[in-house]
């Protein structure tokens, strides 16, 4: 099969911070289910985020609540909150993104904003390799 698109990833992004004790704790959660995912599906592109390492990127959202998660398809931000610390949680969200690809988009200009410049911030993540 031919690489996949931008248009036809799947951005997983943790926005966190470092001095937050749930958000390091997660980090290993996280790299793992990024581990497990991307074994079957190299579509879904897995980012971290440090809020604070990041601010400019992110400007002008505010993120209170650690974890926060942001999932995207293509251009599309699909889910941005607040998100339970826990790996099965996170798989779930996942497959039901990819699964589901038709799922109802934000449809908020600052989302669209912010995938856009994380796109642009990060250029490997449009870069997918192909499915075995």
């Amino acid at each position: 099969m031919n690489a996949l698109l931008a248009s036809e990833s799947v951005l997983v992004a943790c926005l966190c911070a470092q001095w937050c004790g749930v958000c390091r704790d997660y980090r290993r959660c996280f790299e793992q289910v990024r581990t497990e995912v991307q074994a079957e599906r190299p579509q879904v592109q897995f980012l971290w985020i440090d809020v604070e390492d990041e601010a400019d990127l992110l400007e002008p959202l505010d993120v209170d609540d650690f974890p926060t998660l942001l999932l995207a398809t293509g251009p599309d931000a699909r889910f941005f909150g607040p998100l339970i610390p826990q790996a099965e949680m996170l798989n779930r969200m996942i497959r039901s993104q990819v699964q589901h690809r038709a799922a109802s988009e934000l449809n908020q200009p600052e989302m669209t904003a912010l995938v856009a410049r994380i796109r642009a911030a990060y250029p490997s993540l449009n870069r997918v390799s192909p499915t075995q």
